[in-house]
């Protein structure tokens, strides 16, 4: 590596998928940095080691993707946000301390302050579909916002509850045969599951019950706009997509590593939408 050139990596297994090197290389470009992001494909058997030897492997710090992300927070020191949703995403050093926090809770708000400006005072409750790690991310970026009631609804009901157990009295369980009428009172929703994913099974939900000022956003970014997004904006409501979170859960990383921060343009997201359709 040239000398004076910063480096960043995004760790995962695999990592084919992954276009963090092409948001971040975008960002490198743009602010005409020396520096370099590059994608590391790594074994779970060899991530405790890697992770350790980042310095001497010249990086200043790392994106985790799965399936690492648990492992991340145990080798280092988490934030709050990653401590809460138990799962790190992002890797930096402070003075010599390994320090991590999980961007995806910001990214998921960031994402809905961009395409939605009043979705948090719009009123009434969510409700998250899932109960995995995307849904705790979500859960707990929720709470911050001062969403007062969150419905968790999920095929296990013991998954939900676990969110609740973490997340206190705001999160309220619940199986999907509730959904029609937990619908009726929301003015967000969130689909945290792959369902509706390219290659997954189609997420059928009726949004007929949905008020019409209720906020729906995906997780899933492809493809871009999901059978659910569809149906939304079919019915009226203003949606979120995906990569927007993609992008805007990148920002922070970027500005932790490289000292610049960058923001989610049109031209980015052109960029990425491009290679999701190739």
């Amino acid at each position: 590596m040239a000398e004076g050139v910063r480096a960043a990596c995004v760790i995962g297994w695999p990592i084919r998928h992954s276009r963090s090197p092409l948001i971040h290389g975008y960002w490198i470009r743009q602010h005409g940095l020396a520096a370099d992001y590059r994608p590391e494909a790594v074994a779970p058997e060899a991530f405790a080691d890697f992770v350790r030897d980042l310095p001497s492997r010249g990086y200043v710090g790392a994106n985790v993707t799965i399936p690492h992300k648990e492992a991340a927070l145990e080798l280092s020191e988490p934030d709050d946000r990653a401590r809460a949703v138990g799962a790190s995403n992002t890797l930096w050093f402070d003075s010599g301390r390994l320090r991590s926090t999980n961007t995806d809770v910001e990214g998921f708000t960031a994402n809905l302050d961009a395409a939605v400006p009043d979705w948090a005072r719009r009123g009434g409750e969510a409700v998250v579909l899932g109960a995995g790690g995307s849904a705790r991310a979500v859960v707990y970026g929720l709470i911050e916002r001062g969403i007062g009631k969150i419905n968790v609804v999920n095929r296990t009901l013991d998954r939900a509850q676990a969110l609740r157990e973490r997340f206190g009295p705001a999160v309220h369980p619940a199986h999907l045969t509730a959904l029609p009428h937990l619908l009726a009172r929301a003015s967000l929703l969130v689909n945290t599951t792959s369902l509706g994913m390219t290659g997954q099974p189609p997420l059928a939900i009726d949004l007929g019950s949905l008020p019409r000022q209720a906020v729906v956003t995906d997780l899933v970014y492809a493809p871009l706009e999901t059978a659910l997004l569809a149906a939304a904006r079919g019915g009226g409501h203003a949606i979120a997509d995906g990569l927007g979170m993609l992008l805007h859960q990148a920002v922070r990383g970027f500005q932790l590593w490289f000292g610049i921060r960058p923001e989610v343009t049109p031209e980015l997201r052109a960029l990425i939408e491009a290679d999701l359709i190739k």
